[in-house]
């Protein structure tokens, strides 16, 4: 059987995947879906009471625990992440940990960005260099405008209070550290960026221009763009439709991804 890691992305726990890990699992894959450090528990007691370890937690450490977990596993697994989960993955997969990855709407890694005022203005209150390390929490209007601006504030409230928590600031910041760097001339397993048309936090250019970087011609790597689609494209309705464009991808590159009785129509993009 194969394992699929989910790798939940800032502001998030491992309740964001829970559709994920039952629509898989039906599908014949072995699921995992971990905590970050100090994002285990209730959103709403998170949100009451920000863990301690928040104040120091840092990008390499949530790749170092995701390493960790994989190295648990009887095979390289498949990982599947979304926003700074996404950047995670390609780490995975930078460091040949991983079969494939799927990258949704991935955090840019070291060295790639683009001029987006929805960018800056969702990104910057949380990378702040003069805010210090408390804990950074969300308002339901940032939120909403940051992940959530297809939808309305009424949907984006149940979203918010079933889902969100309080965020490490220096894991945010590690995005332009050496422990976001990839080596984009290295051969790599297969890898699928899915982007949101509509994102406001990491618009469809930045994920192009991700995709763009890798350059190793013998590797195969696929791009798609979920027309209308926000940040929570992973958790609104019509998620489903994300989820088969993955599996697709997986079906169509990774030979040992294919479940007995499986079955998918969907086919990635180029």
């Amino acid at each position: 059987m194969t394992d699929i890691v989910f790798i939940h992305g800032l502001f998030m726990t491992p309740r964001s995947w829970d559709s994920w890990v039952s629509w898989f699992s039906e599908r014949g894959y072995r699921c995992h879906a971990p905590a970050w450090p100090g994002h285990t528990g209730d959103p709403a007691a998170l949100r009451a009471s920000p863990p301690e370890v928040l104040r120091t937690l840092t990008l390499g450490e949530v790749i170092a625990a995701h390493r960790a977990l994989i190295a648990t596993l009887d095979a390289k697994p498949i990982v599947i992440g979304h926003s700074m989960g996404g950047l995670v993955a390609q780490r995975l997969l930078d460091d040949d940990l991983v079969a494939a990855a799927v990258a949704i709407d991935p955090a840019p890694p070291k060295g790639i960005f683009v001029l987006s005022w929805s960018f800056l203005r969702a990104n910057l209150p949380v990378i702040n260099p003069l805010a210090g390390n408390r804990p950074y929490q969300f308002s339901l209007k940032g939120f909403h405008y940051a992940f959530c601006n297809t939808l309305t504030v009424e949907e984006t409230r149940l979203i918010f209070d079933a889902h969100v928590v309080p965020e490490a600031r220096n894991v945010a910041r590690g995005t332009i550290g050496s422990d976001a760097a990839i080596d984009f001339d290295r051969p790599h397993k297969p890898l699928l960026i899915i982007a949101g048309e509509r994102d406001h936090i990491v618009p469809w250019r930045l994920n192009r221009k991700n995709f763009q970087a890798y350059r190793h011609a013998g590797s195969t790597r696929s791009f798609h763009v979920m027309p209308g689609r926000d940040h929570f494209l992973c958790g609104q309705p019509g998620w489903e439709q994300v989820a088969e464009v993955a599996e697709g991808f997986l079906r169509d590159h990774v030979s040992r991804a294919l479940p007995a009785g499986a079955s998918s129509s969907a086919t990635a993009t180029t």
